[in-house]
């Protein structure tokens, strides 16, 4: 049986990717485990002290779970099964390792706006998860719904080392399960990044992926992230896979833009895989 993570701070935004994981899981049949991973408070003095008792703390974490766990079963009617894990220590530490004991379909997290001066496109947790964890990382921005579901998925690529660096079983886990079509998305301006190995290496991934049967979509932009967001908005995605460690592809698609909101941070859900 498939099962879905969904961690939580018991924040809006928590919640709201919480909403987005329990659709997602009841459109692909899958289980959920609700988790939160606490830390014990301290106050910040010459000798610290401790605010609250870990027991305490561990039977107020138990009850919230317990109720979210609840409110999801009674609108769900039950035709979900919903689990709960509370542990204490580092957040992405421990969902790590809760991963490798479950080796789930898939973690869904919600990602956060402006914060300050700076623009935090990922909450620092969920960007961590996103560099450390080996399984996919769904992020759902703030107030995006699941809605119809999944159907278009666009896959950035640059076409280079394409054996190597795409994540093939995954992509196509991912297409099947939700019966998505697949739409490949290569950005480049005036032929500044094709090579001569690039007609060989794009043909290397049409061979890995043709049995789901991807168009191919080569776009003309200066920007990376410009050529998405304009492919996406004028297509309706439903979700953007991301290599984290290709050519810095986080930093390319969700770095500031000081003349429009990305795409990304408003409405489309990102999902993130490793080489």
């Amino acid at each position: 049986m498939k099962t879905i993570i969904i961690p939580t701070d018991f924040s809006p935004i928590a919640t709201n990717a919480m909403n987005y994981g329990v659709d997602m899981a009841k459109a692909i049949n899958a289980n959920i485990v609700l988790m939160h991973v606490y830390q014990v408070p301290v106050t910040v003095t010459d000798v610290p002290v401790v605010v609250v008792s870990i027991d305490e703390l561990r039977e107020s974490v138990e009850e919230k779970l317990a109720d979210l766990k609840s409110a999801i079963e009674r609108i769900t009617s039950g035709k979900i099964k919903v689990y709960t894990e509370a542990r204490l220590g580092n957040v992405v530490d421990e969902l790590e390792s809760f991963c490798n004991k479950i080796n789930p379909f898939a973690v869904v997290m919600g990602t956060k706006g402006a914060t300050g001066l700076e623009r935090v496109m990922f909450g620092s947790v969920t960007l961590t998860a996103i560099r450390h964890l080996t399984w996919p990382v769904f992020c759902v921005p703030p107030g995006k719904e699941y809605g119809q579901g999944i159907k278009k998925i666009g896959f950035a690529c640059d076409f280079k080392k394409v054996i190597e660096s795409t994540p093939i079983h995954f992509i196509k886990n991912v297409i099947k399960e939700f019966n998505a079509g697949l739409y490949v998305l290569n950005v480049d301006y005036e032929n500044r990044r094709f090579k001569p190995e690039t007609p060989e290496q794009s043909l290397m991934l049409h061979t890995m992926l043709e049995d789901i049967n991807p168009s191919y979509h080569f776009i003309e932009q200066k920007d990376i992230e410009d050529g998405i967001n304009k492919f996406a908005e004028e297509n309706n995605l439903d979700l953007v896979i991301a290599i984290p460690k290709k050519h810095k592809l986080l930093e390319s698609i969700f770095k500031p833009s000081s003349t429009k909101q990305l795409v990304f941070e408003s409405r489309i859900p990102v999902m993130c895989v490793h080489e």
